[in-house]
């Protein structure tokens, strides 16, 4: 099985594709080839009413299904995935350089999203270097990974805890889970609040909001800033802060879980660190668009491995955007180079292909939301059941019905097998 999950696909319809979404308008002739043979479904990933961010999500869409209160949190997860040295005990954070004007509104959350590794790596080591907290043999590690995003580890002696809000105004934390928040246009940074009376909690503010303070201060003077002015570029100002945790999560393993051999081709922090905290084996697959070598590396690892799970990141960057053509354009080129590719590699007789998405991230909106992702099982003796695009339309209107995110993996091998879908989800 090739499982495939496009960040952010889903959408709605937009007015700059005459009403219809990024999917419908796209030309896809190798999905669409994938939908007549295959079953479709909707697929609520994490919960409704819940606009989830891509730790969770994931997790959901691999059949983790966390409590709110046992989750372990992105930044821990993305520290993880980065092989930061990471304790129990320790506060580790996600982070978006961001852009700020002079009255410290945020112009923009992700500085302009490509920014050069080499000036993002120097703030980051700027930042790590400068910073110093109150509490004594208190230390940070700020650590970039990709783009506009670094993960920040605060250690303090064993003693923090992440029940804290985000300094990121664009996402709220409901027990544990990072959740994306309607915004306007007027975000400041927040200030970060304990969110229980405890001695650990009140540290971990405390602690948190000095890193912003101090990091303001750092970077406002930060040479690299004064070159990133004179060349046109946007300001690194200040670091968001999110989703914190303070224990590494305990799971069982994908392999034990689904007695199966599951491997992952994989980009990000956050899909790396899954892949890890999972014990699942990641494959070399070159860059975020190196479509072409993710599809030969997918068939290749099927030589050895029962399904692959591939996660492709190009849609969610058009969504959060808010570029509807070019989430279309994004769409029609991963059909052409990725799944064209994989097409001509595999046998659809002896190999299923199961595509959906982590969450849908409507360029409308600019952000997650819980809007339904479509789901296609096609190959592998899976019976059709006469949808012919994918697309959310064709999705809900497909045999698969609506299922919950931590149930497809599971649905997806039942209907392979014979067995029409369905089927529980693990137990984190």
């Amino acid at each position: 099985m090739v499982y495939v999950l496009l960040d952010g696909v889903g959408d709605l319809p937009h007015p700059d594709l005459g009403g219809a979404t990024p999917l419908q308008a796209a030309s896809t002739p190798n999905l669409d080839r994938l939908a007549a043979g295959g079953a479709m479904g909707s697929v609520v990933s994490v919960g409704r009413g819940i606009a989830p961010e891509s730790d969770i999500a994931v997790f959901n869409m691999l059949g983790y299904r966390f409590r709110h209160a046992d989750y372990a949190g992105r930044g821990v997860i993305e520290a993880i995935g980065e092989g930061i040295d990471f304790r129990d005990g320790d506060l580790a954070l996600r982070g978006n350089f961001a852009t700020l004007d002079g009255d410290g509104i945020i112009t923009d959350r992700r500085a302009g999203r490509t920014i050069e590794k080499g000036d993002a790596v120097a703030a980051a080591a700027e930042l790590e270097a400068g910073v110093n907290l109150s509490h004594p043999g208190a230390s940070v590690v700020v650590a970039h990974t990709v783009g506009h995003r670094v993960t920040v580890r605060i250690r303090a002696g064993g003693s923090l805890s992440p029940n804290v809000t985000n300094t990121d105004p664009a996402y709220a934390r409901v027990d544990g889970m990072g959740i994306a928040k309607a915004v306007g246009d007027y975000m400041r940074i927040e200030r970060c609040l304990p969110m229980d009376g405890s001695e650990e909690a009140k540290l971990s503010a405390r602690l948190v909001n000095e890193f912003t303070s101090q990091s303001l201060g750092i970077l406002a003077a930060s040479q690299i800033n004064v070159h990133r002015k004179a060349e046109g570029k946007k300001q690194l100002s200040c670091v968001l802060l999110r989703d914190a945790g303070s224990r590494r999560p305990s799971v069982r393993p994908i392999n034990d879980e689904y007695s199966m051999r599951f491997s992952c081709i994989v980009d990000m922090p956050v899909e790396l660190g899954i892949s890890r905290v999972l014990e699942m084996r990641a494959f070399e697959a070159g860059g975020l668009g190196d479509y072409e070598e993710k599809a030969r590396a997918a068939a290749r690892a099927l030589e050895t491995q029962d399904a692959v799970y591939v996660h492709i990141k190009g849609p969610d960057e058009f969504g959060h955007d808010g570029d509807a053509r070019g989430k279309t354009a994004s769409i029609e080129e991963i059909d052409g180079r990725f799944f064209g590719t994989l097409l001509g590699l595999i046998d659809l007789s002896r190999t299923a292909v199961v595509v959906s998405a982590d969450h849908s991230t409507p360029c409308i909106s600019k952000g997650h939301s819980d809007d339904p992702v479509p789901l296609l099982v096609s190959g592998g003796g899976a019976a059709p059941d006469g949808t012919i695009r994918f697309t959310e339309e064709e999705a809900a209107k497909g045999g698969m019905g609506t299922l919950e995110g931590a149930q497809v993996v599971r649905a997806a091998l039942d209907r392979v097998r014979g067995g029409g879908g369905g089927g529980g989800a693990p137990r984190s």
